[in-house]
């Protein structure tokens, strides 16, 4: 309710679109991130919406004094400097629970970069479960949320997809986000 309130009221947002209600499994792939005002914006959006979305973060987000907070809002520590399997980590995390709904940035990070990682494909290829895209307008302030997409044994051409549906949508700082070229 206090969510709702601050995030239509107070800052003036509105959703476009929704989380699927039947599916129980599925990756959110959210950009441009391009601010740290996009992770308050998305906790308020998501809250808003009412649907339990987890997220993983750097592990150093997840100490004293601040990590309670994080992990209360449904985040889990990645130790990014080791060389670890993660996707297939993450793959056995899908697989262990009825339902879990994970949400990544595509960027990786906050800065500008050329191209995506491709993780969240490889996660969501791997738990056999779609992609909801995700995107925070802050021009129009407004969350757009695409309806599930399921990929297909073509990388290029899903990977096209998601970039044609972000291509045009402004972030926070919109000189920070670039959409690659197609393949």
């Amino acid at each position: 309710m206090i969510s709702k309130f601050i995030f239509h009221k107070v800052l003036g947002w509105k959703v476009v679109g929704d989380f699927p209600r039947n599916l129980k499994k599925y990756v959110v792939i959210g950009a441009p991130h391009t601010s740290w005002k996009d992770f308050p914006i998305a906790i308020l959006a998501r809250n808003t919406i009412g649907v339990k979305i987890n997220f993983i973060g750097k592990a150093s987000l997840f100490k004293p004094p601040f990590g309670f907070i994080f992990r209360a809002l449904g985040g889990a520590p990645v130790d990014r400097s080791k060389s670890t399997n993660k996707v297939d980590a993450i793959v056995s995390v899908f697989n262990q629970h009825d339902e879990f709904r994970l949400a990544l940035s595509p960027e990786g990070t906050r800065a500008k970069v050329t191209s995506w990682k491709t993780g969240f494909y490889y996660i969501a290829k791997g738990a056999n479960v779609p992609v909801v895209m995700f995107a925070f307008d802050f021009k129009n302030k407004q969350i757009i949320i695409a309806p599930p997409y399921y990929l297909t044994d073509d990388m290029n051409a899903d990977m096209d997809h998601f970039y044609d549906f972000y291509r045009d949508i402004k972030g926070a700082k919109p000189d920070l986000f670039s959409v690659p070229n197609k393949e």
